[in-house]
């Protein structure tokens, strides 16, 4: 089939390769001229595993090219929207790029000979939003479907083609219903032929999903930091009682691992851009919780500093601190709303020195004149004379770090694991004095 894809961030670029992946012929439209020639070069802009592959092989094969012309869609069966929807000074979801993204496209729609013509949104975006824009694509002849992602960061490749359901939000109307189906049924056939559950709904439907499997997440976290908290103050290990919770099937073990909280460009937006629409909506007392999920997460990086100043007998001035970790998440360059960043910046403000290193995350950093800590190469240049060392993202590289080879760098011993995932017995063994999330 002949698809285009609007909007070529991390969604979109992603998208892209694996619709080509899939041997669909495929067009990425961006507005960003040296985005679209890096990706048809072939060179990815951030960092995820698998998809500099599948997009240097698809380009190769001819299937994928990337464009800033929007005169390129005309013709194309389904069209993607994958632009992004920030947060706005409100807390609300900024629908802009959505609007601009739709009005570029609507003089090139109803162009399609192969059978129904498909916009496919996959933003992230308030309830309501496909119900208001589907009167302005139906007057093109095409079809609207509300058709949601569920990328994790570090997994988009896999998710994209190995899915764990496939959500579509479809037009009330029955025929235009069946008909949307019918071409999203073909796009992913291969995908559907996997046994991939498929789920047909209405708009508002399919808008929740996502941001509401986001809020879903985001609580879990936040409860198991707050059940740190109360495991350090009354001594109990929060790793040990989230995996006896977890054993309870209607909780499970996913997303109970204490540290120092969540971050990226989906989640913290995510559930704050949901308060607002639920008040827009005159129900916003029904998500007040995620207010106090939002605080958690901010006050569990404290909680690391406070550990953090104990360590080095109260006060953290003139302390060189090498803080392991700026991506907010391993096998990601994505450092928006970073708790090791945050951290990063309290330690400054308290008057530590600190250097920052991450494996994909660091060339970024060091693109910054202004930032106020050190971005280190790699984790030897980090961990050389450091007072204390701050785990803020579970690299591999970082948790396989050998205690017994890092003690020979440092200045000090002293180890926060921000993220509960190093061996403590290893690194008291090698010397250190060891801290972490919850844990005595």
């Amino acid at each position: 089939m002949n698809i285009t894809v609007i909007g070529c961030g991390y969604l979109g670029a992603v998208h892209a390769s694996a619709m080509a992946e899939l041997g669909h012929r495929v067009v990425g439209v961006d507005v960003d001229p040296d985005k679209v020639a890096a990706l048809s070069e072939g060179r990815p802009p951030f960092h995820e595993p698998g998809f500099t592959e599948i997009l240097q092989r698809n380009i190769g094969s001819g299937r994928l090219t990337f464009t800033t012309d929007f005169a390129t869609i005309g013709g194309a069966q389904v069209h993607f929207i994958t632009v992004g929807t920030p947060q706005g000074p409100s807390g609300a979801a900024d629908l802009t790029y959505v609007h601009a993204a739709i009005e570029a496209m609507l003089p090139h729609l109803g162009r399609c000979t192969d059978g129904a013509e498909v916009v496919a949104g996959k933003s992230t975006v308030p309830v309501g939003t496909a119900a208001r824009l589907e009167p302005v694509i139906a007057s093109t002849g095409a079809l609207l479907v509300w058709n949601p992602e569920f990328l994790r960061e570090g997994f988009a490749v896999e998710d994209t083609l190995h899915p764990d359901r496939m959500v579509y939000g479809l037009p009330g109307e029955p025929d235009g219903a069946e008909r949307a189906r019918a071409v999203l049924d073909e796009l992913y056939a291969p995908i559907l032929a996997e046994g991939i559950p498929r789920l047909l709904m209405d708009y508002p439907t399919a808008e929740l999903v996502k941001i509401s499997a986001n809020a879903f997440l985001a609580t879990k976290i936040s409860f198991i930091n707050a059940m740190a908290s109360i495991c350090d103050a009354a001594g109990g290990d929060v790793t040990s009682l989230a995996r006896a919770i977890g054993m309870d099937t209607r909780i499970g073990h996913r997303f109970l691992r204490a540290g120092i909280g969540f971050g990226g460009g989906c989640l913290p937006k995510d559930i704050r851009a949901f308060q607002a629409r639920a008040e827009e909506l005159g129900v916003g007392e029904a998500l007040e919780f995620l207010a106090e999920v939002d605080q958690i997460n901010e006050e569990t990086r404290h909680h690391a500093l406070v550990k953090a100043r104990s360590m080095l007998g109260g006060s953290l001035n003139r302390a060189r601190v090498a803080v392991l970790g700026a991506a907010f998440k391993p096998d990601s360059d994505d450092i928006r709303c970073s708790p090791g960043l945050a951290i990063a910046s309290e330690l400054v403000d308290e008057g530590a020195q600190v250097v920052v290193t991450d494996p994909a995350a660091a060339p970024i950093l060091a693109r910054d004149v202004d930032l106020p800590y050190d971005v280190a190469d790699d984790l030897e240049d980090a961990l050389t004379a450091a007072d204390l060392i701050v785990l803020a993202t579970e690299w591999t590289q970082y948790t396989h770090c050998d205690p017994v080879w890092a003690a020979t760098l440092v200045n000090g011993r002293n180890i926060v694991d921000g993220r509960n995932a190093l061996n403590p017995k290893a690194w008291r063994e090698a010397g250190f004095t060891y801290a972490a999330i919850g844990r005595q």
